[in-house]
């Protein structure tokens, strides 16, 4: 979990994803859209990714991807993430967290 932890508390926006998931692919194209610089840990591969996936679910992470944190702060998978970006409460955390200049 102290992996998880601290690559989470990295960069502005971190995402745990699978490099095959469609709904990872479709929150990283978002951000990128945005003009957000993220960080994407694709768990499939790498060697640690199946330990990083156990402690996802024990921080809450259901589905376990993808996961978003934003300013080291964990936001939710898609229905969530998609839901702030619908209601524009998603470029606030952004800005807050120094992802986004408005």
């Amino acid at each position: 979990m102290d992996r998880v932890v601290k690559l989470a508390s990295q960069k502005a926006v971190v995402i745990f994803s699978t490099s095959s998931c469609c709904m990872s692919h479709a929150i990283k194209i978002l951000f990128q859209d945005q003009g957000v610089s993220l960080t994407v840990h694709e768990l499939d591969r790498d060697s640690r990714g199946g330990e990083m996936e156990k402690a996802l679910r024990r921080l809450g992470c259901n589905p376990t991807v993808p996961a978003v944190f934003i300013g080291g702060r964990f936001v939710g998978s898609t229905n969530v993430v998609m839901t702030l970006h619908l209601n524009g409460s998603l470029k606030m955390m952004l800005k807050d967290a120094g992802a986004l200049w408005l």
